[in-house]
């Protein structure tokens, strides 16, 4: 069962780090705000980022009885943060990809019809790029 702190500081976590992007997605954003809130950003997840290595060295154990069930190793564990990076980096090279793709895509197809073909396998290969990603991902998880 989880206690009390376990849930709190997740929560937490989360809205500290969301906190900065509030005022981007009501609109109400200039250059330098945004800059600021990229900056807060930032600090903000080195910060609990070196509060994390703080704990992990320290000698607290703040999940000890959790983390007594884990039998994985530093190996394991960077196979699955490849796994993790190969997914979502593809899957972020595949959304800059078809977003340029896209419109580009839809401006040739309102000119000329004929045209939907030819700028559809455009779209179709930066979405690979994604599927890519998430293949080497299972490969990477299947080895470990």
């Amino acid at each position: 069962m989880l206690n009390v702190f376990e849930i709190i500081v997740p929560l937490i976590v989360i809205v500290l780090i969301s906190l900065p992007l509030v005022k981007v997605f009501q609109g109400k954003v200039t250059k330098r705000s945004a800059k600021n809130r990229l900056v807060t950003h930032i600090a903000s997840f080195f910060s609990l980022l070196a509060l994390s290595l703080v704990f992990q060295f320290s000698g607290v154990h703040v999940f000890a009885a959790a983390s007594a069930a884990l039998d994985g190793s530093i190996a394991q564990g960077l196979g699955f943060l490849s796994a993790a990076l190969a997914t979502g980096m593809s899957a972020l090279g595949a959304g800059i990809a078809v977003a340029a793709a896209a419109p580009a895509a839809i401006g040739a197809f309102s000119e000329n019809e004929k045209n939907f073909g030819k700028s559809m396998i455009f779209v179709v290969l930066g979405e690979g790029v994604a599927i890519y990603g998430v293949l080497i991902s299972i490969l990477i998880i299947g080895k470990l």
